[in-house]
């Protein structure tokens, strides 16, 4: 189990995983300033497996593009944290799933290698523009913000879809699911990374 926090002046965010899995009341743990965002969270800890605590806190002005931001940003510093714990005993440290709700179906990929990039290929679909409570850029917004955060590569591909709820459960479904793969023990790659390149080190030297 971790925690990790994240101060700013607009904000301080906590996030705890745990390993040992889901707890049967996980729903109360994931409380957001937006319903839809706490519920996209619910896809991610019951996909991924993994126990997870978010608490929230604004000073006053709770702005949506930064509340997506900056808790995107707190997750996925988290789970790389939780991924770097476990490369010594062995695991993916990358995968690929599907996410699928009535008529939406996504493909997603994601490797963390110290990279951060995300890709969301809506391309196929007409995506609406709001989602209940929130815009679809915003739901798009806590993706990119955990690429950064966890220092990951994640690619999405909205393949069919039209009803705003299935689409973004579809989406954040496929993303537990990577996780859930990506943190899954596999002791034939003890102490092996995502990428070839292995651990990226660097130094820093007063010159």
């Amino acid at each position: 189990m971790l925690k990790v926090t994240r101060k700013t002046n607009e904000s301080k965010i906590e996030v705890v995983l745990d390993k040992k899995g889901l707890q049967p009341d996980y729903k109360k743990n994931l409380v957001t300033p937006s319903m839809m965002l706490s519920h996209m969270l619910e896809h991610i800890a019951y996909r991924s497996g993994i126990g997870m605590t978010v608490k929230c806190e604004y000073d006053g002005f709770v702005l949506d593009h930064v509340l997506f931001e900056d808790l995107g940003i707190t997750v996925g510093r988290a789970f790389t944290e939780l991924l770097d714990r476990s490369v010594d005993e062995g695991c993916y440290g990358f995968g690929d799933a599907v996410g699928m709700i009535d008529e939406a179906f996504v493909q997603a990929g994601i490797s963390f290698e110290s990279r951060s990039l995300f890709v969301l290929d809506d391309a196929q679909i007409t995506m609406p523009a709001a989602c209940e409570d929130t815009k679809s850029e915003d739901l798009a917004t806590f993706l990119d913000g955990f690429c950064q955060g966890a220092r990951c590569t994640l690619h999405v591909t909205i393949k069919r879809g039209k009803n705003a709820h299935h689409i973004w459960e579809a989406v954040y479904r496929a993303v537990g699911s990577c996780l859930e793969k990506a943190l899954s023990p596999n002791p034939q790659r003890a102490g092996k990374t995502s990428g070839v390149a292995g651990k990226i080190q660097f130094t820093v030297e007063e010159l």
